[in-house]
This record gives C-alpha cells, sequence and structure tokens, in this order.
C-alpha cells in the first residue's frame, strides 16, 4: 500500500466530492437569518461559478459535486426553509446544465422539517436528477441516528442515494469563552460529525438501510482513533440477554470518507486502518477552504507514501466514478 517514493501527482480528471456554492440569494438569506459570520468564521467566502472552475483548473478537477454548507437551509421557519431548498437545489440543477461535466449537485433538504424534507428529497432526486443529499450533522439537536428521521431514511434508501454529511456546529455550546476564540469548524466540526456518525452507527440505520451510501467528511473525524473505545462499550448500552448495537468497526468498512481537511500524515495513517480504501475520496472544501490552501492540502495528499500511484489514481477519481451512477457517462479527462 505504501511507497518511499513521493511523487508529484497532478492529475487532470479528479472527482471534487465535497465543494460548496454560494449562490448570491443564498448568501442574502444567510445575512437576514443571523448568520453574516456562520459558526464563527470570519465572513461567507465569495464565491462565482467562473472562479470556482479557475481552481478546479488549478487542481486537476474535473467534477466537483456542489453542496450547501453549514448552516444548511434551515433557520427556524419550515415555510422558508421549504422554499430556500427548493431555490438552491433548482440553481444547483441550474448550474449543472450551464457546465455540463463540471459541477454536479448534491441536494439540500429543509430538516428537522421531516415531511418537508422528504418531500424535497424526492423532488431534488426523482425530478432534478441531483446526485445526491447533503445533511448536516445536526438540525437542532437532531442528530442522524434520531428515530424521527426514519421516514427520510425510507425515502432516501429507496433510492440507494448518495449523502455527504456535513459539520455543522454542535447542538448546544460548552463554553461561552472557547466559541468566542475558535470558529467551530477549528475543531468542533470534527466532534460534531463523530457524536452523528456513531449515533447514526449505534441506532442501526445503516444496517436497516443498506443501500445508503455515506460519505463522511474530513478523514472520518475522531472516528478512526475512536473505533476500540466504541466498540467496546456497545455491549454495556443494551439489556441483557438482547443482541448489543452494530459495530462502529464494520460500519467504517461501509461508510466512504472525503479527505477535505488536512489529514496528512495522521488522521490518514489511521483512516487507512479501519476504512475500504475504495470508499475515500477527494474533497477540497472550496471556497471555505481558499483556493491556494486547497493546492498546498492537495501538493500534500499527492506526496503522502501512504497511497500507492493505483490507490491514488482510485481516490481521485475511480472510486467517485464507482459511487455515482451520473459519472459513467463522464470520460475521465473531459473538462
Amino acid at each position: 500500500m505504501t511507497s518511499p517514493e513521493q511523487p508529484q501527482r497532478r492529475a487532470v480528471d479528479r472527482i471534487d466530492v465535497h465543494a460548496h456554492f454560494v449562490p448570491d440569494f443564498y448568501r442574502e438569506a444567510l445575512i437576514a437569518a443571523g448568520h453574516a459570520r456562520p459558526d464563527g468564521i470570519a465572513g461567507i467566502p465569495p464565491w462565482t461559478p467562473e472562479a470556482a472552475l479557475k481552481v478546479m483548473d488549478d487542481l486537476g478537477v474535473q467534477t466537483a459535486m456542489l453542496s450547501i454548507s453549514s448552516p444548511g437551509v434551515h433557520f427556524g421557519d419550515d415555510a422558508q426553509s421549504r422554499a430556500l431548498s427548493r431555490q438552491v437545489n433548482e440553481e444547483g440543477a441550474r448550474l449543472g446544465r450551464t457546465y455540463p461535466g463540471r459541477f454536479g449537485h448534491l441536494a439540500s433538504i429543509p430538516l428537522p422539517d421531516i415531511q418537508g424534507a422528504v418531500a424535497e428529497a424526492a423532488y431534488a432526486l426523482d425530478e432534478l436528477k441531483a446526485d445526491g443529499l447533503v445533511l448536516e450533522t445536526n438540525q437542532n439537536g437532531m442528530y442522524l441516528g434520531d428515530e424521527a428521521l426514519e421516514p427520510l431514511w425510507s425515502a432516501l434508501d429507496e433510492r440507494s442515494a448518495v449523502i455527504l454529511i456535513h459539520p455543522t456546529s454542535p447542538a448546544c455550546g460548552c463554553s461561552p469563552r472557547l466559541d468566542a476564540k475558535f470558529p467551530r469548524p477549528a475543531f468542533e466540526f470534527l466532534f460534531d460529525t463523530t457524536r452523528s456518525v456513531i449515533d447514526l452507527v449505534v441506532a442501526g440505520v445503516m444496517k436497516r438501510h443498506s443501500r445508503l451510501k455515506i460519505i463522511v467528511p474530513h478523514a472520518g473525524a475522531a472516528l478512526p482513533i475512536l473505533v476500540t473505545r466504541v466498540d467496546l462499550g456497545l455491549p454495556l448500552l443494551s439489556p441483557a440477554g438482547t443482541p448489543p448495537p452494530p459495530l462502529l468497526r464494520d460500519a467504517m468498512r461501509e461508510l466512504h470518507f472525503d479527505l477535505a481537511g488536512a489529514p496528512v500524515p495522521q488522521l490518514l495513517q489511521a483512516l487507512l486502518q479501519v476504512a475500504d480504501e475504495s470508499h475515500i475520496h477527494y474533497g477540497s472544501d472550496y471556497p471555505f477552504t481558499p483556493g491556494p490552501l486547497c493546492d498546498r492540502l492537495l501538493q500534500a495528499l499527492e506526496g503522502t507514501p501512504l497511497f500507492s500511484e493505483e490507490v491514488w489514481r482510485a481516490v481521485s477519481g475511480e472510486n467517485a466514478r464507482r459511487l455515482f451512477p451520473t459519472l459513467h457517462a463522464l470520460p475521465a479527462g473531459q473538462v
């Protein structure tokens, strides 16, 4: 699996499964809802299709799967959230038509409005032909193992949907001092991802809905190093004589993972011990990660000896082409 060499491996047909778009109307909705600095970051980054395509070309990305980032589309009002979900999904579909082969789309849904979320998921996947969905790690404290989400999981399982989990701020703050000092993406995003995926697995969602294809962001957050600890305690969660919850270690072989963030070298090394290499995908997190930093992080991935040449080609795009059927019609290298 490893090689002592560190070649420069800039591909030209990469698939980016973790990329965002920020239409002007969505920016305005964020600001109107009090999210001018979402999750404590300095501000909402600029985004245009032309700027995104320039960064994609610099990174050797053929297709970027666009999604709305944290805090999603629900700001307290179900009706407004349904309307905003529809607007961003129509825009995602339009971008795909306007730039064929360059932009895919992971649709947004108005959770925690379950009825609205199921209806919008069906519309986005069936009518707009979205490539999948993006779900925040929690919505107002509703984490992904919540039994209230069962109608949504059933609808998505019927469609063998691809789901990108995206971190957001925890449902409650632990320390106002730390919240004021650190933006939540610095480390709280990783903790919330870990919390939500453990909840998802232990609740048996993946066992009941085995056709779901779930992408965990940021190389699995803290999951790779917590697998043994979590599984050790699972028998304590069930009454005597009943089976324990599903093992996290088994789920790690079924989950997919993107490499947005800075996984090299420590986190990637841990991930490769517990994940299926064919389920690992490139992700940039542009524009919330600026273009020059995306390039630096990609250079680190290109140079790591943790990937063989064959595995790196798969991570760069071949794995994603298997995951997203809509990419099968696109020949490698089309730009």
